[in-house]
């Protein structure tokens, strides 16, 4: 079996939702999924790309459709303090049989590689505490950013929020 990454293309917006739940069910949080095909296609395909995908695929033998088995959705953010890009890592996925193969490492070099392209300074990603994926991050060089905590708000607080900006 050989594996090829490739970017993803808009044709290929249904497998990578269905990746998408794959990795939300072995994270037991696939109820939390709301992203449709269209919202996709929108956001990754259309004149300005909000994230980028590269998916890993296995080919059996020549000649022989590619199978889908991980993908990576990342995009850009800034850091003022750094003056340069970084590259976010959103999603790393890679189908649980395929586990153990290179193929997430393969995910990661390659991002690596369009984060050095891209003149960023640093690659990023947030890991849940009871990730068993973090051994994998460590493994590669990743390091935890010191004592920096991640926040978010969503749902109506992020309604209320903006409604305050009037």
């Amino acid at each position: 079996m050989t594996i090829q990454l490739r970017p993803a293309v808009a044709g290929d917006v249904d497998t990578l939702l269905e990746m998408i739940h794959r990795l939300a069910a072995v994270q037991d949080a696939d109820g939390y999924v709301r992203s449709t095909p269209q919202d996709l296609l929108r956001d990754g395909f259309g004149a300005t790309p909000r994230f980028h995908v590269l998916l890993a695929e296995a080919v059996n033998r020549p000649n022989a459709t590619p199978a889908p088995i991980g993908f990576a959705l990342y995009y850009f953010t800034y850091s003022t303090w750094v003056g340069r890009p970084n590259l976010y890592v959103e999603d790393l996925y890679v189908d649980p049989d395929q586990q153990g193969g290179g193929v997430g490492k393969r995910l990661m070099a390659a991002l690596a590689r369009a984060a050095l392209d891209a003149g960023c300074g640093r690659l990023e990603l947030s890991v849940k505490t009871d990730n068993r994926a973090r051994v994998f991050y460590e493994r590669l060089g990743l390091t935890r950013k010191g004592t920096w905590l991640p926040y978010a708000v969503e749902g109506e607080g992020l309604q209320s929020l903006g409604r305050s900006a009037d």
